[in-house]
């Protein structure tokens, strides 16, 4: 083994992106009624990746999830009416609709027939979602640390959601409805959200990364840019976990392609809610990490490397 292939082999190890790596190259997807903006980055079997929130867009994913890149070429965007994809948007033109539409107008840019999908949190709601209506056009699936499928676990979760914050339930209550988080001031966003994922992560220093990086995602979102998300947010809700006995576990037992199911010991998403999405499909696995939580990309980056290669060959 020569020195290269050994400096190579350590650098994968730990989850760092080799600095031979081309840039990242940035792009605008026209969509109906949106230009959509995307970023291309390394090299390998593409994969397209769905952010979560659904108020959030890529920044939060970045730079840790560019570890795959050394592998993999990463297709991220930003969802209609989020992040660079904000621009000119009404939120009320946002539906579940229009989000599968515009996934498959970045399938097409991208000139994939077919292509491997991960969603992170909601995006693998979203992912689930496509999957139904389009099987013909997914070559795999990567649900990492997914968001409740039904309304029961949306349920099951948020009465878990509840006992885990215990008093500070309360103090988010307050944040929220005061003044400046209702005006969108990025601090209060930020302190609302400090509460809202204080028991999602298994280490307190990826805690506070994990804050730091939203934080500057806020202020660079600014007040508008954070509105105008949270009423994309609520148009996206009522198409899916607001609908009176919202339920996508007996419709993927039909999605045949092979699927990851990734969660972690330490998600504040219990993790019997990524079992139920596994055991519905016929072709997925599920893999439950140690020591870790509801952003895995950032806290065990090659735990899931190793999970993401293993499924991938």
């Amino acid at each position: 083994m020569t020195i290269r292939t050994l400096i190579v082999t350590w650098v994968m190890a730990i989850g760092v992106v080799p600095p031979q790596l081309p840039a990242p190259r940035e792009v605008r997807i026209g969509v109906d009624g949106a230009s959509l903006y995307g970023r291309d980055v390394g090299r390998g079997e593409p994969l397209v990746i769905l952010h979560g929130g659904p108020d959030f867009d890529i920044s939060y994913l970045l730079p840790d999830l560019d570890r795959l890149a050394s592998s993999y070429r990463l297709i991220y965007y930003d969802q209609r009416g989020r992040g660079q994809s904000a621009q000119g948007v009404k939120p009320e033109d946002v539906t579940l609709a229009s989000e599968i539409a515009d996934l498959d107008k970045v399938r097409e840019h991208f000139q994939l027939e077919t292509m491997t999908l991960v969603g992170h949190s909601w995006g693998a709601v979203l992912a689930l979602e496509y999957a139904l209506r389009h099987p013909a056009r997914l070559a795999r699936l990567i649900l990492m640390n997914p968001a409740p499928a039904s309304a029961a676990d949306l349920a099951f979760f948020r009465s878990a959601y509840v006992k885990q914050l215990g008093s500070e339930m309360e103090q988010q209550r307050t944040i929220a409805n005061g003044p400046s988080y209702q005006a969108a001031d990025p601090d209060a966003v930020t302190a609302r959200y400090r509460i809202h994922f204080k028991h999602a992560l298994a280490r307190a220093a990826d805690y506070e990364k994990l804050m730091t990086i939203m934080h500057a995602g806020f202020v660079k979102q600014g007040s508008d840019g954070i509105l105008k998300a949270r009423a994309v947010e609520d148009r996206l809700m009522a198409d899916t976990w607001a609908i009176a006995g919202y339920d996508l576990l007996p419709k993927i037992r039909t999605i045949a392609v092979p699927t990851l199911v990734l969660t972690a010991d330490h998600d504040f998403i219990p993790v019997e809610i990524a079992a139920h999405i596994a055991q519905a499909m016929p072709k997925a696995q599920l893999v439950t990490l140690k020591n870790c939580g509801h952003f895995a990309f950032m806290e065990c980056p090659a735990d899931v490397r190793a999970a993401v290669d293993a499924f991938l060959r």
